[in-house]
């Protein structure tokens, strides 16, 4: 009767050990496929990113105008001012388009700032490609230092008609593992 008892642990600890492990690596790839469900859906404003060629070889639907919004903001307490040079801009979905926002560091010692981008209406997100963007790399400025960053985007021809106006949203907030070593 021992042996049974101890058959019986045997196999319930293999069980909860596989548990463990599958919710473990389970966990482990939670986030690349939030991401890629962000980027197949348009959740949480998460953009696409095309080439200059495939941006190119859009077609342009030179009867319908789409207004792109921008918004910008800073994150906690970096020291930074940053605004677009024009709040919103129209544009034909298809048509390679550039914005172009402005930083500038108050503070007296260099920065690095990281931008995270959303877009609204989330569900016209995945509408929204850029080719060029100041979200993809970090952004290091020097004390006073005042920098133009553009973006290039292109409006997909595909956009839901009823879907008129886009709001692309900014938020800078420091990289302070990078600010701390530059």
């Amino acid at each position: 009767m021992r042996g049974s008892i101890d058959q019986a642990n045997k196999r319930l600890g293999y069980k909860l050990l596989a548990v463990t492990l599958a919710m473990f690596g389970f966990g482990y790839a939670l986030v690349p496929l939030y991401s890629v469900f962000c980027e197949l859906t348009g959740l949480n404003g998460k953009t696409g990113r095309i080439s200059a060629e495939t941006a190119a070889s859009e077609t342009i639907d030179q009867n319908r105008s789409v207004t792109v919004e921008f918004v910008t903001s800073i994150g906690g307490s970096l020291p930074w001012k940053f605004k677009a040079k024009v709040a919103k801009i129209s544009v034909h979905p298809g048509a390679a388009t550039e914005a172009t926002f402005v930083a500038v560091n108050e503070a007296s010692f260099p920065i690095v700032g990281r931008a995270v981008p959303s877009v609204a209406p989330n569900s016209a997100a995945r509408y929204f490609n850029k080719t060029e963007c100041f979200c993809f790399t970090e952004q290091k400025l020097a004390a006073g230092e005042t920098k133009d960053m553009v973006v290039r985007f292109v409006v997909d021809p595909r956009l839901p008609a009823d879907v008129r106006t886009l709001t692309l949203a900014y938020t800078f907030f420091e990289a302070p593992e990078l600010s701390a070593n530059n």
